[in-house]
């Protein structure tokens, strides 16, 4: 099932499968209408003889002249998608392209012209002269309101990709996927309550598990992790009486032959165990945001990232991105992240490589404050963000995380702003947020 999935949705950002499928409902109307005609459907047309009573060449004219229009604007319609997926990769990064080719809008527009095309080719093989002359009226009928339809698609196509390139657009767009994953993946809400400490949990662990005999399963791939069927790797583990540990979690790149996963066992495990261990881990070329929200995050930092480079210097883009960043982050932040130790009733089953929230927060700041180093509107931003995320937080190692960014701020800010009034004003957030933090953790 999780393979399934995979693939499902490696289709749905294609170009050619909702495209195709279009295609396909358009020769099946173009067949449906045509045996309508056959079967005296041209009579309910009858009353607009003016509009519809052209004959057989005047059909074909009116067709072939649709057909043809359609390959032209499906030629101009490639050519602006992949001009604008250039556009973006060069502006803010290339790992934003799968949003464009997994844009509807796009693959309906492209399935739209290649579907009146066929239709208008299919309807125009039916057109006979002669002894026994048939122009399918309902058909070319169709077909000219197809057109119409075409021509609305067009102007909406035109309008959506002037809107996705902006540099608001493409970040918003991101960072809704994002808390799309995180809702789907993290639906509790965190109690306002100190966390559950795993670390006398784990302290206690240790010394146990370490005493047992680890086998290495293998990675029967290469690429990404895509996402893993938990489900099945703890029913694995509860059939065989044995605790499987992750050796890497969902993002990661896993290489050929490499520790995918431990297992303790007393025996080694089966060729049988090890496949269906595998078939747990969906591995692909890339990283997908169906199980990984720390790539949509990954994803602005890069976009980030390039507006700071010297060669571009777009602050205000940067500044977007802390924005929505922010709102990821304050999203996460009261939501109950599941725990790396699965257990069968009382009995230890999986060690799972989890996200946590402070390995998030520093996926999303860290670099890009190592790329603010001078610029006063970038750390006041982070500042901002910050406050805000720990005005929605009582968990105190969360506020240990943010105050830690505070730290390493305020030491970016004394190190590279020389302005003292600059500095001055970054010292006054400095104490607003340092405030805060220590409020909440005393």
């Amino acid at each position: 099932m999780n393979r399934l999935k995979q693939q499902w949705n490696n289709l749905q950002s294609t170009f050619w499968f909702l495209p195709f499928l279009i295609t396909l409902s358009s020769i099946v109307y173009a067949v449906v209408l045509i045996k309508m005609d056959y079967a005296g459907g041209e009579q309910w047309l009858a009353q607009w003889p003016r509009t519809f009573g052209v004959g057989a060449e005047g059909a074909r004219d009116m067709l072939s002249t649709l057909a043809g229009s359609m390959m032209s604007v499906m030629g101009i319609t490639f050519s602006i998608t992949l001009l604008a997926l250039a556009l973006a990769s060069s502006q803010y990064t290339s790992r934003i392209l799968r949003n464009f080719m997994g844009s509807r809008v796009t693959q309906i527009t492209l399935g739209t012209f290649a579907g009146i095309f066929i239709y208008c080719l299919i309807v125009l093989h039916t057109i006979r002269t002669g002894d026994a002359p048939f122009v399918p009226s309902l058909a070319v009928f169709f077909a000219f309101v197809l057109a119409f339809g075409g021509i609305a698609v067009l102007i909406f196509f035109i309008h959506h990709i002037a809107s996705s390139i902006q540099a608001s657009s493409i970040i918003a767009s991101v960072a809704n996927d994002t808390n799309a994953s995180i809702d789907r993946l993290f639906p509790g809400k965190q109690e306002p309550s100190p966390d559950k400490a795993e670390g006398k949990e784990s302290e206690r662990l240790i010394t146990a598990l370490d005493e047992r005999t680890w086998y290495v399963v293998p990675a029967q791939l290469s690429g990404y992790i895509q996402s893993i069927d938990y489900n099945a790797i703890l029913g694995l583990a509860r059939g065989k009486r044995m605790i499987v540990r992750m050796e890497l979690g969902i993002g990661a790149f896993v290489v050929q032959d490499a520790a995918l996963a431990s297992l303790a066992l007393t025996y080694p495990p089966d060729q049988e165990m090890i496949d269906a261990l595998n078939r747990a881990y969906s591995i692909g070329r890339h990283r997908t945001l169906d199980q990984d929200p720390a790539f949509g995050i990954r994803q602005i930092v890069d976009i980030a990232l390039k507006a700071l480079s010297p060669g571009i210097n777009d602050t205000s883009t940067a500044v977007m991105c802390v924005d929505y960043l922010t709102a990821i982050l304050a999203r996460l932040t009261c939501r109950q992240l599941p725990p790396s130790h699965r257990y069968e009733e009382e009995t230890l089953r999986v060690i799972a490589i989890v996200p946590t929230f402070e390995g998030l927060l520093a996926e999303a700041f860290d670099q890009i404050r190592g790329s603010a180093a001078g610029n006063v509107v970038i750390m006041a931003r982070m500042l901002s963000a910050i406050d805000t995320i720990a005005s929605l937080t009582v968990s105190p190692g969360r506020l240990r995380a943010l105050d830690e960014q505070v730290q390493w701020i305020a030491e970016l800010a004394y190190r590279s702003i020389q302005s003292t009034h600059d500095r001055a004003c970054i010292e006054r957030r400095l104490t607003h947020v340092r405030e805060r933090t220590d409020r909440h953790l005393n």
